[in-house]
């Protein structure tokens, strides 16, 4: 399995959702049909008796697509936990064969996929299985989004070295400002170090907007996008 991208983070909270988004708007403006994948989705609220997955919800505006949202996130969990301990809390048994099933179903039919974790790379998705498996299993080269400052350079390198070691194409890191940060030398200094310690490209640093429609980040995904052109279209 392959023909997408899978996006992770660093760990919970980078703006993974955000990125993912910028991304699939910016494949759209020049001419991708993609569709976006979050196999996992926890923390999801619950109304009128059902699960409401917000960021896939998101993900699903941002690409115009109108599969069954089944397809899209075949599993929606209310414990704003690791996926396998929600799971497990809930009595809910998930299984590899209904993800990669859902995700062959989208892909034929897409130029390509965005597929969004859950967490970080390790996270587990049930039981032992990790989304680190998971992004193996797909075949799905990844695109870390990590959050600038003090800490980042270890949590970046750690992810890269583990995507590596299972043998993952990692086609670059995202700094995102999911919060309002005030830059000082380590968010300075940060991009750098790791683009140079880890070996991959540094894709664009995107900066915290509260504003809907700012350019400024539209145009980061446009050139982020262009970047990754010629590798998500032979993937």
């Amino acid at each position: 399995m392959n023909k997408g991208i899978f996006i992770t983070g660093t760990d919970t909270g980078t703006g993974k959702t955000f990125v993912a988004k910028g991304l699939i708007k910016a494949m759209r403006e020049k001419g991708l049909n993609v569709c976006p994948m979050k196999p996992v989705e926890t923390g999801c609220r619950i109304k009128n008796g059902e699960l409401i997955p917000e960021d896939t919800v998101k993900l699903i505006k941002a690409s115009g697509v109108t599969e069954p949202i089944d397809l899209i996130n075949p599993y929606r969990l209310n414990h704003p936990l690791a996926p396998s301990v929600a799971a497990e809390i809930e009595g809910v048994k998930i299984s590899r064969k209904k993800i990669f099933s859902a995700y062959k179903k989208l892909s034929k039919k897409y130029d390509l996929m965005i597929v969004e974790g859950a967490g970080g790379i390790m996270a587990p998705v049930y039981k032992k299985y990790l989304f680190l498996d998971l992004a193996k299993d797909l075949n799905l080269p990844v695109v870390i989004v990590s959050r600038p400052g003090l800490g980042t350079i270890n949590h970046s390198l750690l992810t890269i070295e583990a995507a590596r070691n299972k043998g993952l194409n990692v086609l670059g890191v995202i700094i995102n400002y999911a919060l309002k940060t005030k830059k000082g030398l380590p968010e300075k200094t940060v991009p750098e170090v790791i683009e140079k310690l880890g070996g991959v490209p540094l894709l664009g640093v995107v900066p915290y907007t509260k504003k809907h429609g700012n350019s400024r980040p539209i145009k980061i995904f446009n050139r982020i996008v262009s970047l990754l052109q010629k590798q998500i279209v032979s993937v």
